[in-house]
């Protein structure tokens, strides 16, 4: 198998992000870092350095959909944030949806033996980490028989 450009996936919250990225084969992700939010443009800059140190070539961004599948006021910032990072960035940006992906990272971590309560910037990276995943097995080519 060759190696194929990598994916950053980001967990977008108000206080924190959550940056994942994907293996040199594509086919799973990794929490990588968490960027403490400071504001707007630097928060983007940080993004864009890590794509650019990685050579990603796309983001992928969770999507915090309500639990009926309507877009609410945090999935709005969401995509605000998402759609300054695309024109600074010069990337693409694919929406993943992100329902219930912070329980499944608690889950997870809690499952490790991590306590959670005082983590919370590994819990976003686990989160980032799920949503990126989610992404990869859905676009990822059947294997050959």
């Amino acid at each position: 198998m060759s190696a194929k450009p990598r994916i950053i996936g980001l967990d977008v919250g108000d206080k924190r992000i959550g940056v994942a990225i994907s293996d040199p084969l594509g086919i799973t992700a990794a929490g990588l870092e968490t960027i403490e939010r400071t504001n707007l443009r630097k928060d983007i800059q940080a993004v864009i350095n890590m794509a650019r140190r990685h050579g990603a070539v796309e983001i992928v961004v969770g999507l915090p959909k309500n639990m009926d599948g309507t877009i609410g006021e945090q999935a709005q910032k969401v995509q605000a944030f998402a759609r300054k990072l695309a024109r600074a960035s010069g990337l693409p940006i694919i929406y993943e949806d992100e329902r219930l992906s912070t329980i499944s990272a608690i889950r997870t971590l809690t499952l490790q033996g991590v306590k959670t309560g005082t983590n919370k910037s590994l819990v976003d990276r686990q989160s980032a980490a799920i949503i990126l995943q989610k992404y990869l097995d859905c676009h990822e080519p059947p294997p050959s028989a």
